[in-house]
């Protein structure tokens, strides 16, 4: 498999500093809504590959110059100490269906987070109030399903203003996405998700903690 180096990853804290978005690594915190304590380093930062964070850069641009909304950054690249801990977590060890097929939370070294290749991405106003997305960022259903799933693309039961507020969302990143070329694959159960193709990530092995420098280093592992 491809291996990702540490300079193919960009620092979205540092891109952050010329606008457009604004980073809040939930798993940095001990009141996260998902595991209700910490994940990551109280330091740590946010990196993408390179390849996806061209495409939230440019969509964060264009959308706050076109409506005043900004993007709020949530987690990106996942190493896979970070994941391994995730499961550990008081909260998953009680909801063991979460770990069932069709699993909501990956195993160890599976999908686009551990490859920085996906991120996960909330709406807020010029003033900081987060838009209403229909649920929480994060939000776990018990049946991850379209009809059962609030937090689910395709959930049919939310008004029309979330409807919409999750379209500027999209659009934006489809829009840069297609821009810059590079195909995008919005995770269809969950509204936040945006990463790179399966056929793509796939290629690359996972990044595990003890592959970067230790100013990079997400986990206190």
């Amino acid at each position: 498999m491809k291996i990702i180096s540490p300079d193919d990853l960009v620092c979205m804290d540092d891109a952050a500093q010329n606008g457009g978005f604004r980073v809040d690594i939930a798993y940095a915190r001990d009141d996260n809504t998902l595991f209700g304590e910490r994940v990551y380093r109280t330091d740590a930062k946010l990196y993408l590959h390179k390849d996806l964070a061209s495409i939230v850069i440019r969509a964060a641009r264009l959308c706050l110059d076109e409506t005043g909304l900004r993007f709020v950054l949530y987690d990106g690249l996942r190493p896979v100490e970070a994941q391994e801990a995730m499961l550990s977590t008081a909260r998953v060890i009680s909801n063991p269906h979460w770990l069932e097929e069709p699993r909501l939370l990956s195993p160890p070294g599976a999908g686009g987070h551990p490859r920085g290749m996906a991120i996960d991405i909330g709406l807020e106003t010029a003033e900081g109030a987060l838009l209403d997305m229909g649920t929480v960022f994060d939000f776990l259903a018990e049946d991850p399903h379209a009809e059962f799933n609030p937090a689910h693309r395709n959930y049919k039961g939310h008004s029309k203003d979330i409807m919409d507020n999750r379209n500027v969302l999209d659009s934006y990143m489809a829009r840069a996405a297609e821009a810059l070329d590079i195909l995008l694959f919005p995770l269809p159960q969950e509204w936040w998700d945006f990463r790179l193709p399966p056929e793509i990530y796939s290629q690359y092995a996972p990044i595990r903690d003890t592959d970067l420098p230790e100013h990079m280093r997400l986990t206190d592992i």
